[in-house]
């Protein structure tokens, strides 16, 4: 399987402090991969700097073959690439239909064929009902699952996913596990996710990356990650194993 993102030797500083130091690794196409570990580990730094909001220190981010560190988000938006924010912030006073249009836009060449594609990414999401509905009015859950929508609408090829299950209910998590695996089924879309929720980890992705303090501490399956001393050690708690 060719790697869609290769990540090599990647850092990033502020102030001195090293928000991540010298990670690699690589995301097979067509895969799921996540990526987990304390607070403060460095996740959504590294996140940022694929997403082009931070050029990194030192090292290299290739996608599809070409480099992308040190471009701007929207370059790296129109390469391929979509992301969701842990912070959910869609445009409030739109209705949910036109929250996904805008990102639709990116790719569409008029309102009318965005409109087509955001209702598709709609009904994926299970949001099609709720399409008229200000985006303000939405639930937790509902508001969640359309900052995957607008991402999707951007037609991707790597989607980034930044703790879109924290906060939900279990139910609510397996519902939006079950959405994921179907889209990557179906579609062949990658998806790197960030998530402290093991249970969601475990059941979507094939290969997991351990960072902590900045650096990355184990890769492997679920399976092996889980029986890493390190691991148990410093993130999931000997409770988890």
């Amino acid at each position: 399987m060719a790697v869609l993102l290769e990540i090599a030797n990647v850092s990033k500083s502020f102030s001195g402090l090293r928000a991540v130091s010298d990670v690699t690794f690589g995301v097979p196409e067509g895969s799921i991969f996540a990526v987990i570990g304390p607070n403060g580990a460095g996740k959504t730094t590294l996140f940022n700097m694929i997403a082009g909001v931070f050029a990194p220190n030192s090292g290299t981010i290739s996608f599809a073959g070409q480099r992308i560190d040190g471009r701007t988000p929207d370059e790296i938006c129109r390469r391929g690439i979509g992301r969701t924010f842990q912070l959910v912030r869609p445009f409030p006073t739109l209705t949910v239909e036109d929250n996904v249009i805008v990102g639709a836009l990116l790719r569409q060449p008029d309102v009318p064929a965005a409109t087509k594609r955001a209702r598709e990414v709609l009904r994926q999401l299970d949001l099609f009902d709720k399409r008229a509905q200000l985006a303000s009015k939405l639930t937790l859950p509902d508001r969640k699952r359309l900052e995957v929508a607008r991402a999707l609408a951007t037609e991707p090829r790597l989607l980034l996913l930044d703790e879109v299950m924290a906060g939900l209910r279990p139910t609510e998590t397996d519902r939006i596990v079950e959405i994921l695996k179907k889209i990557n089924r179906d579609t062949g879309l990658t998806i790197l996710l960030i998530e402290h929720v093991m249970r969601a980890v475990n059941s979507l992705a094939s290969r997991v990356l351990v960072l902590h303090h900045g650096a990355a501490i184990a890769e492997g399956t679920p399976e092996a990650i889980v029986r890493e001393p390190a691991v148990v050690e410093s993130y999931l708690g000997v409770e988890a194993v």
